[in-house]
């Protein structure tokens, strides 16, 4: 298997109120090839889609009812503190829910945790030690 993640579908349980927060919310751009069930957003190299949880669990074969904490999470590299600070402002006044305030972190960053409408949990962070390129990837030493 290549070391490379193409795309990252999140299960939604309102589609109509997950493509409020993401388009007019955040203001992202929904790619062409959505349909009227299932969102694709460009990340720059990746692709976020959005899809309506209990069809997704179908595709998957699991139960839509899912248990708590599933193990994962989804990270946006900031390029200060402030930015963190910003985002987190930004998306709580989209409803999210701040799960972490931002602050400062054992490993020598910056970051805080939201949750979004579903329950997908999000980390803004800022890490001195990673740099960004001109695209805003993370390059890795």
């Amino acid at each position: 298997m290549r070391q490379k993640f193409n795309l990252i579908t999140l299960g939604t349980t309102n589609f109509e109120r997950a493509m409020n927060f993401y388009e007019k919310g955040l203001g992202w751009q929904k790619s062409s090839s959505s349909t009227d069930d299932m969102a694709f957003f460009s990340l720059g190299g990746m692709v976020l889609g959005i899809y309506p949880r209990e069809a997704l669990a179908e595709d998957a074969t699991v139960d839509h009812k899912g248990s708590g904490f599933t193990g994962i999470t989804i990270s946006y590299n900031a390029k200060s503190e402030k930015e963190v600070d910003d985002v987190l402002k930004e998306v709580e006044t989209l409803g999210a829910t701040i799960i972490k305030p931002a602050q400062k972190v054992f490993w020598g960053g910056y970051s805080g945790y939201f949750k979004d409408h579903d329950g997908h949990l999000f980390e803004v962070a800022f890490n001195p030690f990673w740099e960004l390129d001109e695209n805003d990837n993370v390059k890795l030493p």
